[in-house]
């Protein structure tokens, strides 16, 4: 029987197994290998490593959990886990004490042609993530929802070579005046496609006029849950997609932790997906759950009660 299992291997699976292999738990962490940024060229806004690819971040982070013998790290899809009769935890032939979700979300794109082969490469959804990289570039933001309006003149910082682009769907017209006083163009005419080459964009053709050259465009994504663990548990979720979490990462269910970007607190308007955050998240779980199986290991008082 193991102290804990993590499923997820992303930024908050192995920083909750890097502080609980530190603190002497016997862990299992597995992971499909699936992260959400995998087709993003770096990573941002990670202190000591910015502008690192994600995939050599996660092999860093890997092997620096390697020296902590009490965890192991396992490649391998996770089909489900359910709480065992005794009130233990199975994931296949696994059990543990305590389980761990960091299984993280995955983005629904618009159904833009070309969009898909785009992503992380000149299609985004995050200025704080890809705005820099854009600076004096081409770059035209999808919508026409008062978010977009705000993504757009937030992004003219960035670039002169900005415009919105409706997609067909109608601006207020406080909207347009706004984006025509800060030097925003709009195009209104539905997108046909997107085209590029080798994840580059070059231009955005429309059902009618001319097509716009183009070196990046930024869209809203929908937010699903990567895996139905999480649901199949009984973990409560907001309309968002997210599962409810507590200040320590608890579920709805007892034993069941869930930390990076598939929960969040109810006082956090909105999913955070930065990689810093995800990581934060996780260490914070790992110590409230070394705590919470320290008070079982010793008949101590419930820890982080009122």
């Amino acid at each position: 029987m193991r102290d804990v299992i993590i499923i997820g291997g992303g930024p908050a699976g192995l920083a909750a197994a890097l502080t609980l292999g530190r603190a002497h738990r016997d862990v299992l962490l597995l992971d499909a290998d699936e992260g959400r940024n995998a087709t993003a060229d770096a990573v941002h806004n990670l202190f000591g490593h910015d502008g690192t690819p994600p995939a050599e971040l996660r092999r860093l982070a890997a092997e620096q959990v390697k020296p902590y013998e009490s965890v192991e790290l396992r490649r391998t899809p996770v089909p489900g886990a359910h709480r065992t009769p005794a009130g233990t935890f199975a994931a296949g032939d696994e059990r543990a004490r305590r389980l761990l979700l960091a299984t993280g979300l995955k983005d629904d794109l618009p159904a833009i042609a070309g969009l898909p082969g785009l992503w992380g490469r000149s299609a985004f959804h995050c200025p704080y993530c890809h705005g820099h990289e854009v600076t004096g570039t081409r770059v035209s933001v999808i919508g026409a929802g008062p978010d977009r309006v705000r993504l757009a003149l937030h992004l003219t910082r960035f670039t002169s070579g900005l415009t919105l682009s409706t997609h067909g769907a109608p601006l207020a017209p406080d909207a347009r005046d706004l984006l025509a006083r800060h030097g925003v163009p709009v195009r209104c005419e539905p997108i046909t496609r997107l085209e590029g080459r080798s994840g580059r964009l070059d231009q955005i053709v429309y059902e009618s006029g001319a097509p716009a050259p183009a070196d990046a465009v930024f869209v809203k994504t929908t937010l699903a849950q990567r895996s139905p663990l999480a649901a199949g548990l009984g973990c409560a979720a907001f309309p968002d997609a997210t599962v409810r979490v507590d200040e320590f990462c608890r579920t709805s269910v007892p034993g069941v932790y869930a930390a990076g970007d598939m929960a969040r607190r109810a006082t956090v308007p909105m999913p955070f997906a930065a990689v810093i955050a995800a990581a934060a998240s996780g260490t914070i779980a790992a110590g409230a759950l070394d705590q919470d199986l320290l008070s079982e290991d010793f008949a101590l008082p419930a820890p982080f009660t009122p």
